[in-house]
């Protein structure tokens, strides 16, 4: 028999599902009795059966695991909860290759500036890097079971992303970083990437640019659909060719489009990248293959870093402080965790375009050859 239905009212049975109860509120922590009772066990076997120890039989054992499962119940963590108890800290869960976050100055800076503001609270952050979306839900749902975090911060918002609904289901304070701005379950802190994108495009056409490669991220995420939606409005508009091609973020990913576009005939007289590593990236490519910056062709980047201003010629880039965006995160976490307020869209301030070195009007026939 299902542990729910030895359950001797609605209340306890509900007690184990990861969602809120009526009131909204999120439900009550079980305690190792209640594991103990419709488990048809002692209290002592459950502490024996989670610990791993001696003495019980495999179908008891079994039998006592089977219902901690369903419930989503972990022990020790959980009871320390029930007494009051707050953990001091934050968890952040990415699903992305660890060799392309180690490279990309965004996430330092952000991190950098989220940690800074929740340091003063004497708040830490627990991050873990992991390979997908469903390991992601797992360790949400682990966390939750085991009282581990105070508040989460989600990042990576994807398509139809299921995260910031099971996350509140679990009733784990959190924000999301990166949505499109309207309502959703959790408070969302999200940049008009939209207008970002116009304004790089506006710079590049009113350069006299007419074909224009686009080397982006991963196009399941949100902010990369906004700015492709913001490129085919623009191409309509102005009557010009873009051409996207998605990468993994990767600089190795950014130099194998980069050499793609300038390869085609005719070739494309700028060139815009989602981050600043690309960017880099691909201005080597254009040095390697002979082809000048920002003579033959122009380079844009989406993200601004030390790595623009130290390229030669300095890169042309969308900026901001993304350091306080990281603290402008961390803000807006600690009221959700304070107070539990109803979800909101809270907008941070759309970067700007810094014209350096890397664009420029595009040469006579500069887009003729292939190099």
């Amino acid at each position: 028999m299902s542990p729910k239905k030895n359950a001797s009212s609605g209340a306890e049975a509900d007690s184990g599902s990861p969602g809120r109860t009526p009131t909204g509120e999120p439900p009550p922590r079980l305690r190792s009795t209640d594991i103990a009772r419709l488990a048809g066990v002692s209290v002592a076997a459950v502490s024996i059966a989670v610990n791993g120890r001696p003495g019980l039989s495999d179908a008891t054992r079994k039998r006592i695991l089977d219902v901690a499962d369903e419930l989503n119940w972990r022990p020790h963590l959980a009871a320390r909860a029930l007494k009051g108890a707050t953990n001091d800290v934050v968890g952040i869960v990415i699903a992305r290759p660890a060799r392309t976050l180690g490279v990309e100055p965004f996430f330092a800076q952000f991190l950098s500036g989220l940690q800074s503001c929740l340091s003063n609270r004497g708040i830490a952050t627990q991050l873990l890097i992991v390979e997908d979306t469903e390991t992601q839900m797992a360790v949400y749902r682990r966390w939750a079971a085991e009282n581990r975090v105070d508040g989460l911060v989600l990042l990576d918002l994807a398509v139809d992303d299921v995260r910031p609904q099971l996350v509140a289901d679990l009733g784990i304070p959190a924000v999301v970083l990166g949505s499109h701005g309207n309502p959703m379950p959790l408070t969302s802190v999200w940049v008009d990437d939209h207008a970002a994108t116009v304004s790089i495009l506006d710079h590049l056409v009113g350069l006299g640019h007419r074909r224009i490669g686009h080397v982006s991220g991963t196009v399941s995420y949100q902010h990369t659909q906004r700015r492709l939606r913001a490129i085919d409005e623009v191409r309509d508009s102005a009557g010009i060719e873009v051409t996207s091609i998605a990468t993994d973020y990767s600089d190795a990913q950014g130099a194998s489009a980069t050499r793609r576009l300038l390869e085609a005939h005719p070739r494309y007289t700028a060139v815009v990248y989602d981050n600043d590593v690309m960017a880099v990236a691909g201005l080597g490519v254009a040095t390697e293959m002979g082809i000048p910056v920002p003579d033959e062709v122009s380079v844009v980047s989406f993200d601004d870093s030390v790595l623009t201003t130290m390229a030669r010629p300095t890169l042309t880039a969308l900026t901001r402080d993304t350091f306080a965006l990281g603290t402008f995160t961390a803000t807006e976490l600690l009221r959700v965790m304070a107070e539990r307020p109803q979800p909101r869209p809270v907008q941070a301030p759309t970067p700007q375009l810094v014209v350096r070195q890397s664009s420029a009007p595009p040469t006579e026939g500069g887009g003729v050859s292939g190099g």
